[in-house]
């Protein structure tokens, strides 16, 4: 064989002489799944106005009271003076339109001395489990008890408490006993709040083809999860509190680091890898639906009067898959 012959080993080289050829690190990135309802609700709950918006909100809240009372004071008035029974009429409903605000009042206000104690019975069973002493546990079991005692569902469980109290004699362990016994029906019930939320956001996101309106159906599906969690645990939140407590949730997620979510955990829970192929809308529902769990958990945290100690505090993965299940395939 010959030199012509001869076949040429290795690689070939071709000279191209293109200037706008495109490269690898021309082509725009992939978009990944980041559920922007949930991101942009936890943004929503966790914004935060400085002295001057509030002052101005402030005032101009103030301004419209004032208008609308000014306006309805010569509406009165001068129906009074056209003719006396339906001035009297309109001043009736008036006063009936007063009463209404006080007890919408009213009740705002006891929904946050409602939160205010739940608030602190959990931080007395902390300290409670951290002096470890009987007489202290004793006292805030006493006080779980009586918070308790008008709810008929934990009936057979308070008995048992008080059946048990007088036979142990370590503080930490009957913590635990009262634990057992009050918090975990209260769970359950709130693990079903959490997945029903989950799985509205969910299927919200992934049918909703309007980038706003899911937003918007996400932020009232939380609320209300976060505002039913806390009358789980007893909490009675008002329309104020339950935005109070959406934004202590958010603050927490924030704290702990639970707004993201990685793609990992969701294709092993509920294919979201497989499902963001398909279809894009789908793929980030699930991830809409994952982040809902995290609020619905945080909320759990935020609103239970005793922090998991002896019950294991429920995870993201077990919510999704129950929640999920069947949604997506």
């Amino acid at each position: 064989m010959n030199e012509e012959t001869k076949i040429r080993r290795g690689p070939v080289m071709f000279d191209t002489d293109l200037p706008d050829a495109e490269t690898p690190q021309d082509a725009l990135p992939v978009p990944e799944l980041e559920g922007r309802a949930m991101q942009q609700v936890t943004r929503i709950a966790t914004r935060k106005s400085g002295w001057l918006g509030r002052l101005f909100w402030g005032g101009i809240v103030a301004l419209i009271g004032m208008m609308v009372s000014v306006a309805v004071w010569d509406f009165v008035n001068g129906l009074l003076a056209r003719n006396a029974y339906l001035g009297q009429l309109a001043l009736g409903l008036t006063g009936l339109v007063v009463l209404v605000l006080l007890i919408v009042l009213l009740r705002e206000f006891v929904a946050f001395v409602r939160l205010s104690k739940v608030d602190a019975l959990r931080d007395e069973v902390a300290d409670a489990l951290g002096d470890g002493t009987l007489p202290r546990a004793q006292k805030i079991t006493k006080k779980l008890d009586g918070f308790y005692a008008s709810r008929e569902e934990l009936r057979w469980a308070r008995q048992t408490v008080a059946t048990h109290q007088d036979t142990i004699f370590d503080g930490p362990d009957l913590i635990e006993l009262t634990e057992r016994q009050l918090m975990a029906p209260l769970d359950q019930m709130a693990v079903l709040e959490v997945q029903t939320a989950t799985r509205n956001v969910a299927a919200a996101t992934a049918l909703i083809p309007l980038a706003m309106v899911d937003v918007l159906v996400a932020l009232t599906t939380n609320v209300r999860m976060v505002r039913r969690i806390a009358e789980v645990y007893g909490g009675r939140a008002g329309t104020l509190g339950s935005w109070r407590l959406l934004r202590a949730v958010a603050t927490h997620l924030l704290a702990t680091g639970a707004v993201a979510i990685g793609d990992d955990m969701i294709s092993s829970v509920a294919g979201g890898g497989a499902l963001s192929k398909v279809s894009r809308k789908f793929g980030e529902g699930v991830v809409n639906g994952a982040l809902t769990a995290r609020v619905g958990l945080a909320a759990m945290e935020v609103c239970r009067p005793m922090p998991f100690t002896a019950l294991k505090r429920p995870g993201v993965s077990g919510i999704l898959k129950r929640a999920l299940a069947g949604m997506f395939k």
